[in-house]
């Protein structure tokens, strides 16, 4: 079985309002999969069904292989975006109770406790109250436990909230390490940086609906329009620019007359660049020519778009 979860047509309505329609996911094992959509589109409402907080109306979740049943939680690690440390209780106190609640030993919960505050430097905040903490110092603690019992499964929802960009890195360093040492995880956020960084596999949904899903990589190349950028070294970049501009469709241009520096970005009708290679060769000194390949941020915006257009 390569898959950690799939859901098959999962349905969930809260009376009139639907909040999943038919909803179809495949997550492989062993990767990280990028859970978007805009806000209100259903992606919180799906996780709470894979942690079997609610349960759909219709349709079916497998969980390695098997129908997802209440045993699994155990195998679940899920970091809500909005946090649960009880505030007044110590961290050392709270880490322990809640390592138990999820299985392990007392005896067991202390030594990965330790390994964890050691390796995440926030061994002297043991004693502190939660209260005590900042938001950014109090996200640590809440990402210790939720990976303390060694799960097949993790569910981030924005792990990054509250971070600043040094304690961002560490903690997306520690996703990758849980990644290659063979966790699944479901990562859920609205910064494409991150989607970029970490994600193999993405799926958007959209006001309750899954409107696209698949390798990013894959849908990157799906996703190409055919716009080159292209860097000439030239004497006369004016009067070259007009010459490319009469017979190419150039969408932008930019010219450096103190380095004889042309540069623009050109629209092609079809996948063959040759044409245009061979009117630059014997005209300009070519040091860059690049096909520009959409971020995860365009995709999002330009499937959005067009699925709110098309309604």
């Amino acid at each position: 079985m390569n898959n950690i979860l799939v859901t098959k047509e999962v349905t969930k309505q809260f009376g009139k309002y639907t909040a999943l329609n038919k909803v179809s996911l495949e997550i492989p094992k062993n990767s990280i999969y990028g859970l978007l959509g805009p806000n209100g589109a259903g992606k919180t409402t799906l996780i709470r069904i894979i942690n079997q907080i609610i349960y759909p109306d219709r349709g079916e979740v497998y969980f390695d292989g098997v129908l997802l049943k209440p045993h699994h939680i155990a195998m679940i690690g899920y970091l809500p975006e909005e946090r649960g440390l009880y505030k007044s209780m110590k961290v050392g106190e709270q880490a322990l109770y809640l390592a138990q609640l999820k299985g392990l030993r007392k005896s067991e919960a202390k030594k990965r406790l330790k390994y964890w505050f050691e390796r995440l430097d926030v061994g002297d905040w043991w004693n502190k109250k939660v209260q005590e903490l900042s938001k950014g110092m109090a996200q640590k603690i809440q990402f210790i436990v939720t990976v303390l019992h060694e799960p097949k499964l993790l569910i981030f929802d924005e792990p990054f909230s509250g971070f600043d960009p040094i304690n961002a890195n560490i903690i997306k360093d520690e996703i990758l390490n849980l990644k290659e040492n063979g966790t699944s995880i479901i990562f859920s956020t609205h910064r494409m940086e991150s989607v970029e960084e970490l994600c193999e596999y993405i799926a958007l949904i959209h006001q309750s609906e899954k409107i696209l899903d698949g390798k990013l990589s894959d849908i990157k190349k799906a996703y190409k329009n055919n716009i080159f950028k292209v860097g000439l070294e030239v004497e006369n970049s004016e009067a070259l620019l007009k010459e490319l501009s009469d017979k190419f469709h150039l969408t932008a241009s930019e010219i450096n007359p103190f380095e004889n520096q042309l540069d623009f970005t050109v629209q092609l009708p079809t996948n063959d660049s040759g044409e245009i290679l061979a009117f630059l060769t014997n005209k300009a000194n070519i040091n860059q020519f690049v096909e520009t390949v959409p971020s995860a941020n365009e995709i999002f915006i330009r499937t959005v778009q067009s699925k709110d257009a098309n309604e």
